[in-house]
């Protein structure tokens, strides 16, 4: 498995394993299989509402828990320094925790105008050792400034929708120039569409791979950290399966091609749900 080094010196695995919609029942065997796998990076948020399978999971595992980098996200409706600290007390208690490796802002919520304050409180669970990094998720370039230029703190990540439809290329250049870490949330573009694009079909048929390892890898590649999901053992299985092969200029010259801007998620300059 290779790591990423966060601004702080953190080492994070770059692929993960991602709950999403996984309901808190499935998500103990879920990731009960995936820690079995070799995924040694779990991503789940108080919003799933899977934090205590997560958490039973994790505990029941043979795998150190020192060894298992656990992400997890505040929701919107607990933006401002008070209910953030109340929230993640919350959380915590969920997944059965004492220190979290790393928290995120799930949305900005630009209409709340509470994503600074809700940072600082960031800040200080970090400060206190409560919290080993901190970032932010479904962040543009203007929050992103903001939250630098108010508290002089760069998120060492930023989560957001990220696939070969959807390849950011201006944000994910932002973060390079400021040292935040891309990590790509609905990595496969939700499957369908972007699985049997005839571009994706091909290369993987010359690589003897599924059409979701080529795309996984291409974020690899391309320096993404990635959390795919799956409930399915095979799938997870096969999710980490990314590290015997690699894709080359001309294959990911393609696949930079297949950029069409769309996104599949909320607009987060508009979302405030």
């Amino acid at each position: 498995m290779d790591n990423v080094k966060l601004t702080n010196g953190i080492t994070m695995p770059q692929l993960g394993f991602g709950v999403w919609q996984v309901p808190d029942a499935e998500a103990t065997p879920a990731v009960a299989e995936a820690l079995r796998a070799g995924y040694r990076s779990i991503d789940t948020a108080a919003a799933y509402g899977n934090e205590s399978g997560v958490g039973k999971a994790i505990a029941q595992s043979d795998v150190d828990r020192d060894d298992i980098f656990v992400t997890t996200k505040l929701w919107n409706a607990d933006h401002g320094r008070d209910k953030t600290l109340r929230s993640f007390d919350e959380s915590m208690k969920r997944l059965g925790l004492d220190v979290l490796d790393l928290y995120l802002i799930h949305w900005p919520t630009p209409a709340r105008d509470l994503y600074v304050d809700t940072w600082k409180a960031f800040v200080q669970l970090r400060e206190e050792g409560r919290v080993r990094a901190i970032g932010v998720s479904n962040f543009q370039p203007a929050h992103l400034r903001r939250l630098v230029e108010e508290t002089g703190v760069a998120p060492a990540v930023n989560q957001v929708e990220l696939h070969p439809y959807l390849q950011q290329a201006d944000l994910r250049a932002f973060h390079a120039e400021h040292g935040i870490h891309t990590e790509a949330w609905s990595p496969l573009g939700q499957g369908g569409e972007l699985l049997n694009d005839p571009v994706v079909t091909e290369i993987a048929a010359r690589h003897g791979k599924s059409a979701a390892q080529v795309v996984l890898r291409w974020h690899l590649q391309i320096g993404n950290v990635v959390i795919p999901k799956s409930v399915t053992p095979e799938r997870i299985r096969q999710n980490i399966e990314v590290f015997d092969f690699e894709l080359d200029d001309a294959e990911l010259a393609a696949l930079s091609t297949l950029d069409r801007g769309g996104r599949i998620g909320p607009n987060p300059d508009e979302f405030n749900g």
